[in-house]
This record gives structure tokens, C-alpha cells and sequence, in this order.
């Protein structure tokens, strides 16, 4: 017997409309309200599939209006599915206040598995590793991007953004790294869906006319992951006010490496 949740979170596709589970399609037929972003994106996803289970507005300047509607609905047994525009809710997508209180308040929330993508994207590039740092949609301040990849230099950075922030936060990156690989995906799942892996050089030079498409992209951390990494602790505990000496200690306690060769390493920086 499969078992009943008060609250489904469900993915939907993020470009073709046939990435969607018979699963999926049944909760949205099954359930008594649908909780989506933009009634009017949802309700073409509704109308290609036969669902006319009704719809309810639930975006980011809604979320917690929303929330005492549906803990009373769903108090009174009935049941919810929360879905996106396109993509998985909670995935840099709202959802997060209804799912804290549903929580609070004891009802049981099931999320189906299904498009998403940052996946999507993963799935098909080189890597030669599996960690990696989702970052979400990346900040528009030219400052903090240089902040964010300095500190994550030592990992594979994934973040979103759109087509007409992509060309300058590819420069603020190269700036901040130099001219390092990075791989970009737009489209991802529709006809003119292209990834494309080169320098940040190239990989500009290629988009200098026009992008398209919401855009997935991985900046490559360095090869010595370790070092980068320790390199950053070292610069943010200096720029504290933190002596030399006091650092290699700070460091060489936390991480077990050996102090004096930590010290002259952080003396030739």
C-alpha cells in the first residue's frame, strides 16, 4: 500500500514538457489543491496532461500569507502539491516558509523526484570529482562574486544565472582567478540546449553576440584543492588581525599540520 502525505512537493519539466514522472502526474490529479508560482505557467503544464485539479497562487511575495490558508485546509484533511514554474520547488524556488510550518505544525510533506536543473547539468560534464558548491542564483554585486570564487577556489562552483548577467560575471571571475575553465549550459532540455566547457576567455568571446536561456554554470576549482583552500583561511585570519605566528598556530591545530612548515608557507605568501 503506497502511503498518503498531507503535502507533496512536486518537480515539473524545466524545458520539455514531456520531462515529467507518471508519478508526478498523478499527485496533481489526486491532490485537492496545486500550490504553483504563476497560475497561468502551471495551468499549460495542467491543460497538455488532463489535470483539473484547481490552482492556488504561491510565490515568494505571497509565502507566508499563504501559509495559515493552507494549514487550515490542510487541517480539515485535505491535501497539497507544491510545484515551480519549471523545475523542483525549493531549488532556488520558494517554498521554504510552507515546508518550515508544515513541519511545526506535524503534517507529513513528501517531495517526488524530477527535473532540476542543476542535476540536469551535472549529469553531463567532465568532472573529476563529485564535490562541488551549489551557490544558487550568484550574487549581481561584481565585489561579491570576487569574494565568492576566491573563497570556494578549492572546489567545482555551480550557481545560476541569467543571459544578460552571464558575460559580466564571467569577467569578475576571470579577474578574481584569472583565465580559468569553466562550463556553461543554457537551454538545458529544449532544442537549442548547449554546454559548452573552454577558458572563461573563450567561452566569452563565443557568447559576445547574444546568450539565451537561463544559464548553469561551473567554475573549476584548482587543482590543489587543499592549498586553496588553506591559502583563504590563512588571508581571512590575517585580515582579522592575526599574527603570523598566531595563524600557523590557529591552523596547525585545526587542520594537524605540521606549524613551522605552515608558517613558512605563510610567510612566502
Amino acid at each position: 500500500m503506497v502511503r498518503k502525505f498531507n503535502f507533496y512537493v512536486v518537480p515539473t519539466p524545466i524545458g520539455n514538457i514531456g520531462d515529467i514522472t507518471l508519478r508526478a502526474i498523478d499527485i496533481l490529479k489526486e491532490v485537492d489543491f496545486i500550490a504553483c508560482e504563476d497560475t497561468r505557467v502551471t495551468q499549460k503544464l495542467l491543460n497538455r496532461y488532463g489535470i483539473k485539479t484547481k490552482c492556488i497562487s504561491y510565490h515568494k511575495y505571497n509565502e507566508r500569507e499563504r501559509v495559515e490558508f493552507f494549514l487550515r485546509e490542510l487541517s480539515a484533511g485535505k491535501t497539497v502539491a507544491l510545484v515551480s514554474d519549471a523545475g523542483t520547488p525549493m531549488i532556488c524556488d520558494p517554498g521554504g516558509v510552507i515546508i518550515d510550518e508544515l513541519i511545526k505544525h506535524g503534517f507529513s510533506v513528501s517531495a517526488l523526484p524530477g527535473a532540476c536543473a542543476l542535476t540536469t547539468f551535472l549529469s553531463q560534464i567532465p568532472r573529476a570529482c563529485e564535490e562541488f558548491i551549489f551557490l544558487g542564483f550568484i550574487s549581481r554585486s561584481e565585489s561579491r562574486i570576487k569574494e565568492v570564487v576566491k573563497k570556494y577556489s578549492g572546489v567545482n562552483m555551480v550557481f545560476y544565472d541569467s543571459p544578460e548577467r552571464i558575460l559580466n560575471t564571467l569577467k569578475s571571475i576571470k579577474e578574481a582567478r584569472g583565465d580559468i575553465i569553466v562550463t556553461v549550459g543554457r537551454e538545458l532540455s529544449k532544442m537549442f540546449e548547449e554546454v559548452k566547457t573552454g577558458y572563461i576567455s573563450e567561452i566569452s568571446d563565443y557568447y559576445k553576440e547574444e546568450v539565451r536561456g537561463e544559464i548553469v554554470c561551473m567554475v573549476y576549482g584548482e587543482e590543489d584543492s587543499k592549498v586553496a583552500d588553506l591559502d583563504y583561511k590563512i588571508s581571512l585570519l590575517k585580515a582579522k588581525g592575526f599574527k603570523d605566528k598566531e595563524v600557523s598556530v590557529i591552523l596547525s591545530t585545526l587542520y594537524r599540520l605540521n606549524k613551522n612548515e605552515l608558517y613558512k608557507h605563510i610567510i612566502d605568501m
